[in-house]
């Protein structure tokens, strides 16, 4: 049996990452797998999520949203979401204004192509992101087979 991977987009572009992975699965079970953050730590394949904190049962445009990390010793983070399109896409930044997203795009009704992003070009330090997270499209990649394994169970 073959392995599945996401596949990693070169973007060309400095501190702009992208992922994307078909699921056979509609947009409306990935995107509420992605809206609920107690999800989050299941599907976060860089390792570093350690569970929710003061986080809405979903989220929305605006909503706040805390996560318990660790990147050799255990922070906290809070996150905004500041993009929200039921069943096409999500966003959010934290403290450095990093952009995570999803986009899903439906291509039949059981069959969805989630589009990851991560986007550090506006970071308030860009000098950091640059040097420090060369790791981003890998563990973004292990996300979206983490999303799609939960999305597929859900509806096989």
């Amino acid at each position: 049996m073959d392995k599945i991977r996401a596949e990693i987009v070169d973007t060309g572009i400095e501190l702009f990452y992208k992922t994307q992975l078909e699921i056979k699965a509609p947009a409306k079970v990935i995107f509420d797998l992605i809206a609920d953050p107690k999800n989050h730590q299941k599907i976060d394949g860089s390792g570093m999520l350690q569970g929710e904190l003061r986080a809405p049962e979903r989220l929305y445009l605006g909503a706040k949203f805390g996560m318990k990390m660790k990147i050799i010793i255990p922070y906290l983070i809070k996150n905004e979401v500041v993009e929200f399109e039921e069943n096409k896409s999500l966003a959010w930044r934290h403290l450095m204004h990093n952009v995570w997203r999803y986009e899903l795009i439906e291509i039949d009704p059981r069959t969805t192509r989630v589009i990851q992003t991560w986007d550090g070009r506006k970071a308030r330090s860009k000098r950091w992101v640059s040097q420090s997270y060369k790791w981003v499209p890998r563990a973004m990649a292990k996300t979206l087979v983490r999303l799609k394994d939960m999305a597929e169970k859900q509806v096989s």
